[in-house]
């Protein structure tokens, strides 16, 4: 077992942490324990790679073992004598233990710090599902409503939300690009700032990168302007954004942020924008720091890519594909304060059903729009559907090129050199910033031949041949820059995109630019944090961003990256005109292709009992 683990690090497809925590486990169970030493390498390896734990009954399944299913392939035990022989180890403890590793009765194993956070975000959640309502003013509520929602005919699904949110501690609002969540949790804001009369609550607006927090501040400025509020609502409405982080107030050097259960955040009411970006650990420290009283309300899209880091925590919240539905005493309170009518579910069902809202109308991508339409498409997983509308001259907002060198070369001269002339023409860094906005390539993946990496300095080649930039050095003006690590003494947080420009201020010296949540920030180039160079960048990175228009490249080798939820997540990053580089071939195997990721948390949460383990598609 050990040396086909080496083997296994030695051609990249394990991580030597990985290797060494099994070993050091084996140790301390006392030596030459294959089962564990294999299942052990199995559930840190797979914490890597976005799971929340290990699901035994389905690792022949695994890409490290199936692509290694020949003459060198690991011996795998029964699962039966497995979990036997894994129970009989020191290092592995029973749910609640405080143990290495935490198998449960369903064959799921965890490494222990990951069944603690996946319980306390359960616990934590349900316990605020059924914490009692608050007191809210009825009549007040509907005329506010009334108001900020004057439509009738049909239900208001913005109106709904708005209505749950005041009316429960706990409110998730999930929605595709357009559907108008920013607008609705303003609306909610007023709603709230209204029910507290001269005492305003303390509001705080956050989301997991600096980026996404910057466009929700945006996002929410531009809200106030266009609603109906009255005198003295609006400027108790904050405009700020900031990340979760530094809400939390990490440190370096500290895995544990100032704010947790002994010093709890002083607010009454959190909104977390972007939530699908929040990992386990993350959230699991958040609703640690939130007062029993205070609201929550999570706006994301369930639909998009789950977080970098392990767990689908919205996703689980939301209950994945579960048909949504709510007790008939939520739906006699919303006719009572919006007037909708909502169908009640048949039987009672998880308290947390009465905490969700989906949007379904995006007023972004309309009727006549390809990239809704193709979006979906692409996420009920019809790939027939996808490529009809990617060939339908009716939709020449979206369309599907030959991978071949040449018709890239050819859109790079025609799309990205122009936009690009408009980011080093730019009068002022801000405009610059915008125009930077435009036009992104976006590829599945940093490496390979059509990675971010070679795709970057492809175009940066390009445009030095055009004469739009001189790479004189590593810091040259018009480098577009994203952060990779967190700055709290600049402000600047991984995720944050920014330009190397010639600052007039400065009589021309270079200074790295970045628009922030809290304006415009100038930083000496010496001062940056770790970062790259973005020309490319892969979907991953692009959540919470939005572009006129995108390139979107997929490797023409079979990857496992290459999803639903990945194309979903491109294709929703643009606003006027999206080009997908690909063959039929991959593309349609990545429409069909759901993310799957190993959580306990749906099971926790919705109550379910399956009796014995199994990996279960995000999306049928």
């Amino acid at each position: 077992m050990e040396a086909f683990l080496r083997r296994a690090v030695a051609r990249g497809a394990l991580r030597a942490v990985d290797f060494h925590f099994a070993r050091r486990l084996e140790a301390l169970a006392g030596g030459d324990v294959p089962e564990l030493l294999l299942a052990a390498a199995l559930a840190s390896h797979r914490v890597g790679e976005g799971d929340v734990c290990l699901e035994l009954d389905r690792c022949r399944e695994l890409p490290l073992l199936r692509d290694a299913a020949d003459a060198n392939g690991p011996w795998l035990p029964a699962l039966a004598a497995w979990v036997d022989a894994l129970r009989a180890c020191d290092p592995v403890g029973e749910p609640g233990d405080r143990a290495p590793l935490i198998l449960d009765r369903h064959g799921r194993l965890y490494l222990g710090r990951y069944w603690w956070f996946e319980r306390q975000v359960a616990t934590a959640v349900l316990a605020r599902a059924r914490s009692p309502a608050p007191a809210v003013d009825r009549d007040r509520l509907r005329a506010g409503l009334g108001r900020l929602f004057p439509g009738a005919g049909g239900v208001d699904w913005q109106r709904v939300a708005a209505a749950m949110a005041v009316l429960r501690r706990l409110c998730l609002i999930s929605g595709g690009p357009g559907t108008g969540k920013t607008r609705t949790v303003t609306s909610i804001l007023a709603l709230l700032v209204e029910q507290a009369g001269d005492a305003p609550p303390r509001i705080a607006l956050a989301a997991p990168t600096g980026k996404a927090a910057a466009r929700l501040a945006e996002s929410v400025r531009a809200a106030k302007a266009e609603l109906p509020l009255p005198a003295g609502i609006g400027s108790r409405i904050p405009e700020a954004a900031v990340t979760l982080h530094r809400l939390l107030g990490y440190r370096p050097g500290r895995a544990n942020p100032r704010h947790g259960p002994d010093d709890p955040l002083h607010l009454e009411v959190l909104v977390v924008d972007e939530a699908s970006m929040v990992d386990l650990p993350l959230m699991a420290r958040l609703l640690a720091a939130l007062p029993d009283p205070a609201r929550l309300i999570l706006l994301g899209d369930k639909d998009q890519l789950a977080s970098v880091e392990a767990g689908m925590v919205l996703g689980d919240l939301c209950g994945r594909d579960r048909a949504p539905g709510y007790s008939p005493e939520l739906c006699a309170e919303i006719a009572a304060v919006t007037g909708d009518r909502l169908a009640p579910a048949a039987g009672s069902g998880p308290a947390l059903g009465d905490r969700i809202v989906e949007l379904r109308t995006s007023r972004r991508f309309g009727r006549d729009s390809g990239i809704g339409a193709l979006a979906g498409a692409v996420n009920r997983g019809d790939a027939d559907a996808s490529l009809g509308i990617l060939a339908d001259d009716r939709y020449p907002d979206v369309g599907l090129e030959a991978p071949r060198a040449r018709v890239l070369a050819d859109l790079i001269e025609q799309r990205l050199v122009p936009a690009w002339r408009q980011v080093t023409a730019s009068p002022e860094p801000r405009a610059a910033l915008a125009a930077l906005n435009r036009v992104r390539v976006l590829c599945a993946l940093r490496s390979g031949p059509q990675g971010v990496e070679r795709l970057n300095e492809r175009l940066a080649r390009t445009l030095e041949a055009a004469g739009l930039i001189r790479r004189e050095g590593a810091l040259y003006a018009g480098r577009p820059v994203m952060l990779t690590a967190n700055d709290h003494a600049l402000g600047l947080y991984n995720g944050d995109v920014g330009l190397i420009l010639a600052d007039p201020r400065s009589d021309g010296a270079l200074r790295a630019f970045f628009a922030t949540a809290e304006g415009l920030r100038r930083i000496l180039p010496s001062r940056l944090p770790a970062h790259e160079t973005v020309y490319a960048m892969t979907v991953h990175k692009s959540q919470g961003s939005e572009f006129d228009e995108l390139l979107l490249i997929l490797p023409e080798a079979e990857s496992r990256v290459l999803t639903r939820e990945l194309l979903y997540t491109g294709i929703t990053r643009a606003r006027q005109r999206v080009r997908i580089f690909a063959t039929e071939e991959r593309l349609r195997g990545a429409i069909e292709r759901p993310v799957v990721r190993s959580t306990g948390l749906y099971d926790a949460l919705w109550g379910l009992e399956s009796g014995t383990s199994r990996l279960v598609d995000t999306r049928k």
